[in-house]
């Protein structure tokens, strides 16, 4: 449906220009740009909620049967995440970082763009309807902690020295509430994903590769959090661990689909 490609790309190009404002607001400090980046962050969010709209209207069924639908909803999420941190918390930079990643993840998703498909037999299914909830839930959240991770080494790097301890400090707190807020949908995203295999397939596990690498990523935030808590890891340390366990949820959602093709190969 030609009108839902467009209203995406169109939140693509209003996410693209707020991320711009908020970028050439930490060098030129100005209130008006960051209103304008969140007037235009809010566009952005209106034609990417009638875009989903549109493509469960297209399809007839919500959009979780492939790796574009997957993403319109994934990126409209990490937006809402954005706002509401933005409402609770003042961060500076964060407005630059959460919109930058919205933008990219947008167009990334677009390159994978399929015209609305009825849904083949295995898709029907309530348990996956589940498990598509929980991963876009669940990825959505970890995109907003990955965003915040590197705003953390930017910080490190480029922030004011007067409250760059404070800011990365507060950062780091999100960063922690985000995953811990992310690991049950995780968690459950692989068990509803294992009760849909056994419906689909005859099997709970195959060790396909997108099975694997789900487990990878889960193991990586699971060592996140027994670091942060259990083992009293460095802040440092702990950031790092949220960029690569981020990385490690792109290559289970996109890199498995293009170089590791397996039973999940028609979600592409």
């Amino acid at each position: 449906m030609l009108a839902e490609r467009t209203l995406f790309f169109s939140a693509f190009c209003f996410y693209f220009f707020a991320a711009v404002f908020f970028i050439v607001k930490l060098v030129w400090y100005h209130r008006g740009l960051a209103v304008a980046g969140k007037l235009l962050a809010g566009i952005g969010l209106i034609a990417n909620t009638m875009a989903l709209i549109a493509r469960t209207i297209s399809a007839g069924h919500l959009p979780f049967a492939s790796m574009y639908e997957f993403g319109i909803a994934m990126v409209w999420l990490l937006v809402v995440f954005w706002f509401f941190i933005d409402w609770r918390q003042q961060i500076p930079a964060l407005g630059a970082a959460m919109l930058s990643l919205a933008f990219v993840l947008a167009g990334a998703f677009l390159a994978f763009y399929q015209e609305a498909k009825p849904l083949i037999p295995a898709l029907k299914s309530n348990w996956l309807m589940a498990h598509v909830i929980t991963a876009v839930i669940a990825y959505g959240a970890l995109a907003l902690s990955f965003g915040m991770a590197l705003l953390y080494f930017w910080y490190s790097k480029f922030g004011e020295i007067a409250n760059q301890e404070r800011i990365r400090l507060k950062i780091a707190l999100w960063v922690d509430k985000i995953i811990l807020f992310a690991m049950p949908f995780l968690t459950l995203l692989i068990v509803t994903g294992a009760v849909w295999a056994e419906y689909a397939w005859g099997s709970y596990w195959r060790w396909d590769p997108k099975e694997t690498w789900s487990l990878i990523t889960w193991i990586i935030y699971s060592i996140y959090l027994h670091g942060r808590m259990i083992k009293n890891w460095t802040v440092h340390r702990s950031m790092g661990l949220a960029v690569v366990g981020f990385l490690a949820v792109l290559f289970t959602f996109i890199g498995v689909n293009v170089f590791l093709p397996g039973l999940h190969s028609y979600a592409q």
